[in-house]
């Protein structure tokens, strides 16, 4: 019978023993902080999601309200697609939306009315 494969390379048991370390074995968990250090440890802000402190109330709520107003019509989209209780759940979650972006409308409105 033919064998597609050949037989793996015959290793000495006291050389491979040789090659690992022992204290390979045991550092991953040595790498692993305690908890007591991760709340020793001073935290560093992340700039990365930061608003810019200069933006007036007014840019805020208009960036949220076109959020939101994404947002819903993604989760309307959705929901036409969908079927069943999975349905029913995507236009609760749009109606949420569309709640908070009449509360950012209504914000915006009391910030700049119209003349």
């Amino acid at each position: 019978m033919f064998k597609p494969t050949p037989n793996p390379p015959e290793t000495d048991p006291e050389t491979s023993s040789e090659t690992l370390d022992s204290n390979t074995l045991h550092e991953p968990s040595e790498r692993i902080p305690s908890a007591a250090d991760i709340r020793a440890t001073p935290r560093k802000l992340c700039t990365m999601f930061i608003v810019n402190t200069d933006l007036h109330a007014e840019t805020l709520l208009t960036h949220a309200c076109e959020s939101l107003a994404s947002a819903n019509v993604m989760t309307m989209d959705l929901a036409d697609r969908t079927e069943g209780t999975s349905r029913n759940t995507l236009l609760g979650i749009a109606q949420v939306i569309m709640l908070g972006e009449l509360a950012v409308n209504r914000a915006l409105y009391r910030i700049d009315p119209p003349e």
